[in-house]
C-alpha cells in the first residue's frame, strides 16, 4: 500500500526500466492522471492516455484522438509504430479472468516486451495471472495523513473567503484523522457538504464530518448510529475517565508515528458490573470526550436460520463499522449474543470466530465499548490480551459518586441546588443505590413537580422518596456479591475508592 508520493515514485522507475506492464490498483482514477501528468513532465516524455469519456490523450498537452474501433487495436498500431512509448489506460475492464479482452491484452504486452514500451492498466479489479507476470503491481491508497490535511487546508482556502470557517491547526489535524480511509472525491463531498449544511465550519461541526460517513455505504441492519448529547455529563467513574484521557492521544496518533514504535491504537475496553451502574452510559461519554460518532451494533441480530447467513451478515456488519471508521462501537450486553457459541452451536462459534479475528487485527480506528451484566457467560477466548486493551469492573457508586449524581440530577429535573446538610442524608439514604436507583428517585419527584408545580420538592419528600426506593442491592443481594466478587479479582476497578488505574 502506498500513497502518492511512494506511488509515484514506483511509476516513474518503473517506465524508465521500460516494464512491459504496470498495474496501478486504485479506484481514484482522476488522481492517478494527475499523478501520470507529473511523471511525463517530469521524464519530459509523452504518456498516451485512453479513458471512454475522453478517448486518447497526450497528457501534459490538450492533444485529443477519437478512437473509432477497439482501443486495444489503438494500442497495438501505436506500439508498432513508436518504440519506447508509453500508454495508459483508464477505463480497463474484464481482466480477472482468461477471455477473448484479457487474451486481447496479453498480445499488447507480448508486442510491448518487443518494442520496449510500457502499458499502464488503472483499474480496482483483480488481475488474470497470465496478465500480471509481464509486469508490476503498485497501490495508490487513499490519501495519507499529510495528503488530507493538505486538502483540507486547500479547501479552507477555496472556500474560507466565501464561508466563515474557523478551524485552527488542530482542527484541521483532527478532521483529517475523521476522514482517513476516503478517497479525495469523498472528502471534499463530505466537506461541501457540512459546510453547505452549516452554512460554515466550526470546531462543533468537526463531529458531524464522520456523521456523514455512515451515508456512504449500504445500510446494515445490525448497526445504528446513536445520538449523543454533546453537553452530557456522567458523575464518578474517575479512573476510568483518567484512562481514557491517557488513551486518546493514542487512537488519534498518525500512523507513522504508531509504525515507528510498533503500537496500534486502542482497541477498546469491556465494562461489566453490577446492572444500572453507568456501563451504556460510559459509551456514550467516551463518543462525546473524543468526539466521535457512536454505532450501537446488535450481534444477537447477526444469527439467522439459513445456512451462512449468520457469517454473511456479521461481516457485511464488519465492513461496515471498518469503512465509519474513526468512530466508537458499542455493544450492549455482549454475552447474550457470544454465548451462543458455547452451546455446541457450529454456526454460533464460526461468528465468534470473525469477531474475534476481527478485534484482534483489524487496523481500523475503532473504538469497542462493549459492556456486560454477567461476565461468566463470555467466552474465554474474548479476554485474550490485545482483543480488549482492558476490563473496567464498574461497582455500585461510593458515597462522593452518589453526592455527585444527586447533585447532577437535582440541578437537570428539579432545578434545585440541595443544601450540605439535607445532602448529607440523602447520601446516607442512597446507600446500596446505584446511579438508575438515584435517577428514578429524583425524576419521581420531577414527574410530580411537572404537574403540581416546584412548591413540592421539599427535603421531606427528596428524603422520603429515597427511603422507599428498594435498591438493586437488597433487591438482589447475592447477584451482587457475585459480580463484585468477579470485579475485585480480575478487573479494574473505575472508580478510585476500589484503586485502579494508574498512569
Amino acid at each position: 500500500m502506498g500513497n502518492y508520493t511512494s506511488t509515484k515514485a514506483e511509476i516513474k522507475d518503473y517506465i524508465c526500466a521500460r516494464t512491459p506492464l504496470i498495474v496501478v490498483d486504485s479506484a481514484e482514477r482522476e488522481r492517478v492522471e494527475r499523478m501520470l501528468r507529473e511523471i511525463a513532465r517530469e521524464l519530459r516524455i509523452s504518456i498516451s492516455y485512453y479513458t471512454d469519456a475522453k478517448q486518447v490523450v497526450a497528457l501534459g498537452s490538450d492533444a485529443t484522438k477519437d478512437v473509432d474501433s477497439d482501443p486495444l487495436q489503438f494500442i497495438a498500431a501505436s506500439f508498432k509504430r513508436n518504440r519506447n512509448s508509453t500508454f495508459a489506460f483508464g477505463d480497463v475492464k474484464r481482466i480477472g479472468e482468461d477471455n477473448v479482452y484479457s487474451r486481447e491484452i496479453l498480445n499488447i504486452l507480448y508486442l510491448a516486451k518487443e518494442t520496449n514500451c510500457t502499458l499502464i492498466l488503472i483499474t480496482a479489479d483483480n488481475v488474470w495471472p497470465r496478465l500480471s507476470q509481464f509486469g508490476m503491481l503498485t497501490t495508490l491508497s487513499y490519501p495519507d495523513m499529510e495528503e488530507r490535511m493538505a486538502q483540507i487546508r486547500a479547501f479552507i482556502a477555496q472556500f474560507g473567503t466565501r464561508y466563515p470557517i474557523a478551524w485552527t491547526d488542530e482542527d484541521v489535524h483532527m478532521a483529517a484523522t475523521l476522514l482517513r480511509g476516503f478517497s479525495e472525491i469523498q472528502i471534499d463531498n463530505i466537506l461541501s457538504t457540512t459546510l453547505v449544511s452549516n452554512k460554515r465550519l466550526g470546531r462543533e461541526h468537526l463531529y458531524q464530518l464522520t456523521a456523514q460517513k455512515s451515508r456512504l455505504y449500504a445500510a446494515v441492519s445490525s448497526i445504528q448510529m446513536v445520538h449523543v448529547d454533546r453537553s452530557l455529563t456522567v458523575s464518578g467513574l474517575d479512573n476510568l475517565k483518567r484512562w481514557l484521557d491517557a488513551k486518546k492521544p493514542i487512537f488519534f496518533a498518525s500512523d507513522e508515528a504508531l509504525e515507528e514504535r510498533g503500537l496500534t491504537t486502542p482497541k477498546g475496553i469491556l465494562l461489566a458490573g453490577v446492572p444500572g451502574c453507568g456501563k451504556s452510559l460510559s459509551a456514550r461519554m467516551v463518543a462525546k470526550e473524543w468526539e466521535l460518532p457512536l454505532f450501537r451494533f446488535d450481534l444477537g441480530t447477526i444469527y439467522d436460520k439459513w445456512v451462512g447467513e449468520s457469517e454473511k451478515k456479521m461481516k457485511e456488519a464488519l465492513r461496515f463499522i471498518d469503512n465509519v471508521s474513526p468512530c466508537v462501537v458499542w455493544v450492549d450486553e455482549i454475552e447474550k449474543a457470544l454465548s451462543v457459541s458455547d452451546s455446541g452451536n457450529d454456526t454460533g462459534k464460526r461468528v465468534l470466530g470473525q469477531f474475534l479475528f476481527w478485534l484482534q487485527e483489524s487496523r481500523s480506528r475503532v473504538f469497542l465499548v462493549a459492556t456486560a451484566n454477567d461476565i461468566t457467560a463470555l467466552p474465554f477466548e474474548l479476554f485474550r490480551k490485545g482483543r480488549f486493551s482492558e476490563i473496567f469492573f464498574i461497582d455500585l457508586p461510593n458515597a462522593a459518586e452518589r453526592r455527585a449524581t444527586i447533585a447532577q440530577y437535582a440541578d437537570q429535573s428539579l432545578h434545585i441546588r440541595i443544601p450540605e446538610e439535607e445532602m448529607d442524608r440523602l447520601v446516607r439514604a442512597s446507600d446500596g443505590f446505584s446511579y438508575s436507583d438515584i435517577e428514578y428517585a429524583i425524576k419521581d419527584i420531577a414527574q410530580l413537580a411537572l404537574i403540581r408545580g416546584q412548591s413540592v420538592i421539599t427535603a421531606e419528600r427528596l428524603e422520603e422518596t429515597f427511603r422507599k426506593i428498594m435498591p438493586i442491592s437488597r433487591n438482589n443481594p447475592d447477584m451482587v456479591a457475585r459480580i463484585r466478587k468477579w470485579g475485585a479479582e480480575r478487573a479494574v476497578a473505575a472508580s478510585s475508592e476500589s484503586g485502579g488505574y494508574e498512569e
